[in-house]
């Protein structure tokens, strides 16, 4: 990594860690001394680690610079997002111990990377979330990153251990790409833990756990299997997975036929696609659809097709998001009991042992909310766990908010929204202020949607509901 031209080092000074010690690339400048007294953190069990004390910590500032990645993150905010800026303090990347090489991120051409954010004005809390999609470590700094660090968050991304569209071929047996998604965030929290006690001398009073899309599935994940980690959590658009269904498995294989016209609109409903969203069919169609539903499929699932996707999802951009066309029959309830197996490695049971929020918007075209938000949340009450959690449902929100920019008209972006509801969570979490029940945030008829929503614009202030 090399120090950004447009973002000076506070105190110009690159460290280079290894698992073994570390050593110092150059002196710190005397005018900055804050970095000085940094010299010992570091990310506990980490393979490869890099230090560096910045100006800014935002996209504002890294921007251009080897310490984000811009291209990575498209698609996920509008355009016309106001993001805080100036927030100097210390960011730490590098990797822990991985076979896999997907990540080629700093030409390091190795898994499980990560970033650590530690601002020099600290609040007290750490955020902790993991690449939507099959992204990597750097592609929520504008969604989430930017704004709990202006808060005075503490903040930490892993790639979750494999990227890119071949993800589903780590591990040696069906389920094992997926599964290391849990196993990676869980250890980037507790490395993330000790790294800020290392920095300001002590742990953090307050975790939070979040995620867009599948990070949104590991943001329930964790509280249902490591509710000692967090506080609490927001999902944003969680994928729902569950040994027999529904799930991505059982939706979307009716989108694809459709692509290819063997089902019609009303196969569509009933696979659970929302009435009013057929004008984002075209766009998921093409980019969505076939691509997703045959890579999930091939690494829970591969023996239903070895030569689609086989070894790999493509090697030009139409390939990758090319269809197989054995998925348009695809059948999940009818596969090998080992297939189901597969998936309970990583199911979710609805067991969460901390507060949540879910968000999820009802035009989600790749993740329906009628197979995902809304059975969650049943799952959740069924546990005896809904005193634990919300679910809002986001009038005209989609899976992805670049979206917006398409169709102003007819969608609006829910990261305003998300902003609102981890203010929701904190004052539950730390306050005891009662979050409104389960209910549908309206779209307004005026005003700003991309940078305005009142998610918690009912709470009931001065009540003491402490989960």
């Amino acid at each position: 990594m090399r120090t950004p031209r447009a973002v000076p080092l506070l105190a110009a000074a690159l460290v280079v860690l290894t698992a073994s010690g570390s050593h110092l690339a150059s002196a710190a400048t005397p005018q900055v001394a804050r970095c000085a007294r940094q010299e010992h953190t570091r990310v506990p069990g980490a393979a490869f680690q890099q230090r560096a004390c910045l100006e800014d910590l935002t996209t504002a500032g890294l921007a251009g610079t080897p310490y984000t990645d811009m291209a990575d993150q498209a698609g996920l905010t509008a355009k016309g997002t106001l993001n805080p800026a100036g927030v100097p303090g210390i960011q730490l990347d590098g990797y822990f111990r991985d076979s896999s090489h997907t990540n080629t991120t700093h030409g390091w051409n190795h898994d499980a990377q990560f970033v650590i954010r530690l601002p020099e004005h600290w609040n007290g809390g750490l955020v902790v979330t993991a690449a939507p999609g099959n992204r990597k470590q750097y592609s929520t700094d504008t969604a989430v990153s930017d704004r709990v660090l202006a808060q005075g968050y503490a903040y930490a991304a892993t790639d979750k251990g494999n990227t890119g569209p071949d993800f589903y071929r780590d591990g040696t047996r069906a389920g094992d790409a997926v599964a290391e998604w849990n196993d990676r965030t869980t250890q980037l929290t507790r490395a993330a833990k000790k790294a800020v006690a290392l920095r300001y001398g002590h742990s953090p009073r307050r975790t939070y756990m979040t995620g867009i899309s599948n990070a949104g599935y590991l943001t329930r994940w964790q509280l249902e299997n490591h509710p000692e980690l967090y506080d609490g959590g927001v999902d944003w658009e969680g994928a729902l997975w569950t040994a027999h269904g529904p799930g991505l498995l059982t939706s979307l294989p009716t989108a694809v036929a459709y692509g290819r016209g063997t089902a019609d609109a009303e196969d569509m409903y009933a696979a659970g696609f929302a009435r009013g969203s057929e004008f984002l069919w075209p766009y998921h169609q093409k980019a969505y659809w076939g691509l997703t539903q045959k890579v999930y499929r091939a690494a829970f699932d591969p023996a239903y097709d070895p030569d689609c996707p086989g070894a790999s999802a493509g090697r030009t951009l139409d390939e990758i998001l090319a269809p197989c066309a054995s998925d348009a029959s695809y059948r999940y309830t009818e596969r090998p009991e080992s297939v189901r197996r597969a998936v309970e490695r990583v199911a979710l049971t609805g067991r969460v042992g901390k507060p949540l929020l879910t968000l999820q918007g009802d035009l989600d075209t790749l993740l329906p909310i009628a197979t995902d938000a809304d059975v969650y949340a049943r799952m959740t009450a069924a546990q005896g766990r809904g005193r634990l959690h919300r679910t809002y449902r986001i009038q005209d929100g989609t899976h992805t908010d670049g979206l917006y920019d398409t169709y102003p008209d007819r969608l609006r972006p829910i990261l305003p929204c998300y902003r609102d509801a981890f203010d929701t969570l904190t004052a539950w979490v730390e306050h005891g202020t009662r979050p409104p029940a389960d209910h549908t945030v309206a779209r307004p008829a005026s005003g700003d949607v991309v940078n305005s929503c009142a998610v918690g614009a009912s709470w009931e202030r001065g009540s003491s509901d402490r989960p």
